[in-house]
């Protein structure tokens, strides 16, 4: 594997896979993924349904454990805890983004962005105000008291996103978070995804169809049959921090 343009890498995967048993056979969901994501990245992965997008985004979220092979998160090697230790891991250092944006129906936006912090270290009394933050920084303080049925899409999903970054994580993993979105709605969210990127320096991974929303990335990853085929740097940005050299899968 190539060496990274500086420093450990926040995501480092050694031969990673992933098999289900289905009947007498075999599924192979994910098959030897190596790849290296630097601090500070935004990198998107594509590919068809069933490519094994899905599978990697829960491996690299905690969600599951891999078959074979290795993931380190921050040195860290991850991928062989137990439940326990991988929702500890969940809770202090990835946010997670979703399409359908996960939001309790009935609590108000801010006691939706507090509730990370229940299971945090976090002393009770800064919680509120942390939260508060989290929303003034997504633009949307002014909806704090509203329950998602009283919100548009894209007010869901800034919400949604204020949860993600609400606990400091080290990374932020995006399923298709612009998927239930008109256009503009996506671009506006899209937008907002890379400044927060710029600003706080947390890594971003999202899977997504929309070219679009892959365009806007440092990277793009894209999958097929359960493989990384291809490893493709975007066009330089403005303000954009050094990307990892190409990985080898």
């Amino acid at each position: 594997m190539a060496a990274a343009a500086g420093g450990a890498p926040l995501i480092e995967t050694v031969g990673l896979a992933r098999r289900y048993a289905l009947g007498d056979a075999t599924v192979h969901a994910l098959v030897d993924a190596t790849l290296r994501i630097d601090a500070g990245e935004l990198v998107a992965i594509v590919g068809p349904s069933g490519s094994g997008k899905s599978t990697l985004m829960n491996l690299l979220g905690c969600l599951d454990r891999p078959t074979a092979g290795v993931y380190r998160l921050d040195g860290r090697e991850v991928g062989g805890l137990d439940g326990d230790a991988r929702a500890e891991i969940r809770n202090r250092r990835i946010g997670f983004v979703f399409q359908s944006f996960n939001l309790l129906a009935r609590t108000t936006a801010l006691e939706n962005v507090e509730l990370p912090l229940y299971y945090g270290p976090l002393p009770l009394a800064e919680q509120r105000p942390r939260a508060e933050a989290a929303l003034a920084r997504v633009g949307i303080a002014h909806r704090a008291h509203h329950v998602p049925s009283r919100m548009s899409g894209g007010e869901q999903q800034r919400v949604a996103i204020a949860r993600a970054l609400v606990g400091d994580p080290a990374l932020v993993l995006a399923d298709e978070p612009t998927g239930n979105l008109d256009s503009r709605t996506s671009g506006e969210i899209m937008t907002m995804l890379v400044e927060l990127n710029r600003a706080t320096g947390v890594t971003m991974v999202i899977v997504t169809h929309d070219p679009e929303v892959a365009a806007a990335t440092d990277r793009v990853l894209e999958f097929r049959d359960g493989r990384i085929v291809a490893d493709t740097p975007a066009a330089p940005r403005h303000g954009a921090r050094t990307r990892a050299t190409r990985a080898e899968a």
